[in-house]
């Protein structure tokens, strides 16, 4: 059941797809939080968001145009190698005396 909110399945999609990648973004401290205007790392909830897209992405293998299974596979790979580069530069930044 769908509640008429006048948006095509497309643009319902771009925006699920959107408010994922910006948790992941958000989370890994690149976007400020509308909220509170400051910007914070949880790489973890970030991880979470990443995974969560990479889910969607498999389970709607074949099912998608190919302009949407190309805007999706390019946000995962830039979605991933900046976690990656936050990842690493975390480790480069914990004290191993501290842990």
């Amino acid at each position: 059941m769908t509640l008429s909110s006048e948006l095509t399945e497309e643009q319902l999609f771009d925006q699920l797809i959107a408010s994922i990648v910006h948790s992941a973004w958000m989370a890994m401290g690149r976007m400020k939080d509308p909220q509170t205007g400051r910007s914070s790392k949880d790489l973890h909830q970030a991880a979470i968001s990443i995974d969560m897209l990479d889910m969607l992405y498999k389970r709607l293998d074949k099912n998608m145009t190919v302009e949407e299974d190309t805007y999706v596979s390019s946000l995962l790979g830039e979605l991933k190698d900046a976690f990656s580069a936050e990842s690493q530069e975390k480790s480069q930044n914990t004290d191993p005396k501290l842990t």
